[in-house]
């Protein structure tokens, strides 16, 4: 199984602010997973947006990256009140997890040590993989695991976590060229996402976001 692409309408950790447009001008490509931060626009454009990808037949997921209890809730709280299927990211809570599973909404928080903005993933292979085997034993839907955010070990800990872990496992953050796409199917986990870079016009010279996107899709599907 190759890989799913969760297409982030983020740069730097913020959704961008013509995230709606952004998603229009590319609702008909042949991407299932979209997504967004919980900052960078207001809650009210946050819902239209939703709505516009469940419309469109997409399955939305919403990432958020704060650390506290309290934001972390914020979040989970934003997640339900725009519908999306999907929360990925925050320190794992019982108070966020708790509250997901009332409202019905799937939880894939962060494994590991993670601290910093933009976010950085610490820790050892070992430390990580046993973090994320505590999380499925508590009953999380999926892992986000911030694998080329670590200094020194990235392939090590996204290899390893796949291995070990019966749940999904989403590899998110810094997937920035071809040559690391490649790497992360290699991998095999459930999905990754890509934001910054097509935002950034790493994949194809001064073409703009569609274009972007399609030359990823082209390649993704060159190694199906």
């Amino acid at each position: 199984m190759k890989s799913r692409l969760i297409v982030m309408l983020t740069q730097n950790d913020l959704t961008v602010p013509d995230a709606l447009e952004v998603f229009k001008q590319c609702a008909d490509l042949p991407v299932d997973f979209w997504g967004f931060k919980d900052v960078g626009i207001p809650l009210e454009q946050m819902k239209e947006l939703v709505a516009s990808m469940k419309r469109a037949g997409k399955t939305t997921f919403l990432e958020v990256v704060t650390l506290s209890e309290e934001d972390c809730l914020r979040g989970a709280r934003i997640a339900v009140e725009c519908g999306f299927d999907f929360l990925m990211g925050t320190v794992f809570f019982d108070s966020v997890f708790d509250y997901l599973r009332q409202h019905g909404t799937k939880y894939f928080p962060f494994c590991g040590k993670v601290h910093g903005h933009p976010s950085i993933l610490g820790g050892t292979v070992e430390e990580i993989v046993s973090d994320g085997m505590r999380l499925q034993e508590r009953g999380v839907a999926g892992l986000d695991i911030l694998a080329w955010r670590h200094p020194s070990q990235p392939e090590d800990i996204a290899r390893a976590l796949v291995k070990a872990l019966s749940i999904p496992v989403v590899v998110a953050g810094s997937i920035n060229s071809l040559a690391r796409i490649d790497a992360v199917n290699a991998l095999d986990p459930w999905a990754f996402t890509i934001g910054s870079a097509l935002f950034e016009q790493q994949f194809l010279p001064d073409a703009p976001f569609r274009g972007q996107l399609e030359a990823v899709l082209r390649h993704m599907e060159s190694v199906r």
